[in-house]
């Protein structure tokens, strides 16, 4: 079992879904994250949250910190997506801001990244990394997913995330890249040494 740092609900069905491991939020320890991303890449904020969570459940922790990246933007927003446009702003809120930043743009390319570390309680640190690629649609498409999977548009399908099945997205999502890294690497060893912690009593 691993500790998950994520109070985003839709993030542990998507990583429990696809790792096949139970994954125990923080409050299944009493816990609040309580972590301040202060880190200016996907890596160090995952690191961050991963590092926290293993610290005070005394298990080893996976934590996902992950973006889109828009190209017409900079590279914004980035690290700071789940933070578009300050604090008390919903998913559609920073979905909107985007769209009305994306105006006039024809250049609309994009890609979703997501870094997962495996923290343990000694310190050390495992990251597995994807990415994918993509275009910002012209306005929200489809009624699934969340955060900017509505606007989101996988050339290869042709259909924003929100548009796609959970079967589909799993297979050309970032998470889904970065989890299948992650299984690799629990199959070759890593799910012995993660089996080998237990909750403190």
């Amino acid at each position: 079992m691993l500790a998950l740092a994520t109070g985003n609900r839709h993030k542990l069905e998507e990583l429990t879904r696809q790792i096949g491991i139970d994954l125990l939020p923080p409050d299944r320890f009493g816990l609040v994250m309580d972590v301040e991303e202060t880190g200016t890449t996907f890596e160090a904020n995952a690191k961050l949250k991963a590092d926290w969570l293993s610290a005070h459940s005394h298990i080893p922790a996976l934590a996902d910190d992950s973006g889109i990246v828009v190209d017409a933007l900079g590279g914004e927003p980035g690290v700071y997506s789940a933070r578009y446009g300050g604090d008390g702003k919903s998913d559609r809120d920073r979905r909107l801001l985007l769209l009305h930043n994306m105006e006039g743009k024809q250049i609309r390319t994009a890609r979703f990244v997501c870094v997962l570390c495996l923290s343990f309680p000694e310190g050390e640190s495992v990251f597995f990394r994807g990415e994918c690629e993509g275009t910002i649609t012209f306005a929200e498409q489809g009624e699934g997913g969340f955060g900017y999977d509505p606007v989101f548009l996988d050339p290869e399908s042709g259909l924003t995330f929100a548009e796609l099945d959970s079967a589909a997205k799993d297979r050309v999502s970032h998470r889904g890249k970065a989890i299948r890294k992650l299984i690799a690497w629990l199959e070759d060893g890593g799910r012995e040494r993660v089996g080998s912690y237990s909750i403190p009593a």
